[in-house]
């Protein structure tokens, strides 16, 4: 009876196949975008011109800027739009692949939904001219709220515990290439499949020491109770520098993060929806 449903579920899903595949690349596009930007701006605080802040707010400052800069952010905020609407047609319908139906997929795909709504959200507000806070101020916020909660140091603390896993995850993830089994490369050259599993390995596991540090901070912060202690993506980037290798590190995890919008571009074009 489970497996009616899911496959009625993906019956379903495939009837508006097309609106999901264009969702799901547009999103892909728009992420990579974020990324690479902020990869960008990351990388030249590592060089000393720390001006900008090198996260998602950085980002959107810096497509401002640009020639129809607002035309840009508008798309990458639709972009953003389309990628939670695919993330949830695969929590109702399910995923691409034998084992999409799984509830713990589903799961998943819920919270991935949930994420891109927040992001959708905090971008076309920029376009629409909200400004807002930066993202290590939010952050510092956030955390402040969560502590004055019953027990929310425990839930701060467990928030933070959760994100470091899942940067755990996603780095363990790129080193096994486990991104390969939803690529469609058919009649694709050799050394542009190498190209594309490089850019995976090194992006997703810069991606994934990213997160690893937020949540570090977090937990952090929780047990100080002190939500000063929390940092957003460009407080978490700049410690990098404070560390043995010094601006080092900073630039391999910069260039890692351009590398996953590079890769977040191909799973645009190859990624199976």
């Amino acid at each position: 009876m489970r497996n009616a449903i899911a496959n009625k579920g993906r019956r379903t899903a495939s009837r508006g196949g097309n609106g999901r595949e264009v969702t799901a690349r547009c999103g892909l596009v728009a992420r990579g975008v974020l990324y690479a930007l902020i990869g960008l701006l990351a990388l030249r605080v590592a060089l000393g011109d720390g001006g900008q802040e090198a996260d998602r707010q950085g980002a959107l400052q810096e497509l401002a800027g640009k020639p129809f800069g607002s035309v840009l952010i508008w798309a990458v905020g639709i972009g953003l739009v389309g990628m939670m609407l695919w993330r949830l047609s695969e929590a109702l319908f399910g995923a691409a692949g034998p084992d999409g139906g799984k509830a713990t997929k589903r799961l998943a795909s819920a919270g991935r939904t949930v994420i891109y709504a927040v992001i959708a959200f905090s971008v076309l507000s920029f376009a629409a001219g909200g400004g807002g806070s930066s993202g290590d101020q939010e952050s510092r916020d956030v955390t402040a709220k969560a502590l004055d909660l019953p027990a929310g140091q425990w839930l701060v603390g467990a928030v933070g515990v959760g994100i470091a896993v899942a940067g755990v995850v996603i780095a363990v993830q790129a080193i096994r290439r486990s991104f390969l089994k939803h690529l469609s490369m058919t009649g694709v050259s050799q050394g542009l499949r190498k190209a594309v599993t490089f850019v995976g390995v090194v992006g997703g596991s810069a991606r994934g020491i990213l997160f690893t540090a937020v949540g570090g901070f977090i937990v952090f912060a929780a047990v100080r109770y002190d939500p000063s202690q929390a940092k957003g993506t460009d407080d978490t980037l700049r410690s990098f520098t404070q560390t043995a290798a010094g601006p080092w590190l900073l630039v391999a995890v910069a260039i890692g993060l351009m590398l996953f919008g590079v890769f977040s571009w191909a799973m645009a074009r190859w990624r199976e929806v």
